[in-house]
């Protein structure tokens, strides 16, 4: 489904492109479901303050356990680091 908006106020070619742009659906699933459930196993570990305080406001943020976001990271870095 197309939907047509007249810009008026716009300049000519700036309206022309926002007139003839085409709309794409969004293809990416919500960040809750980027994140897939895998064998876990518990350490404990010391982390900074600040650090904590980030992946608590991003979790709260993007309604992600904190917690799953600092193993995403973790696991994130082995992958990239494991091929050296």
């Amino acid at each position: 489904m197309k939907i047509k908006t007249s810009y008026t106020e716009a300049p000519k070619g700036i309206a022309e492109s926002i007139e003839n742009g085409l709309i794409i659906k969004d293809f990416l699933p919500p960040p809750e479901q980027l994140i897939r459930k895998q064998p876990t196993q518990k350490v404990t570990i010391s982390l900074t303050k600040n650090s904590l305080k980030f992946f608590k406001k991003a979790g709260k943020k993007s309604h992600i356990p904190y917690q799953q976001l600092i193993r995403k990271v973790v696991e994130q870095y082995s992958i990239i680091y494991q091929k050296y």
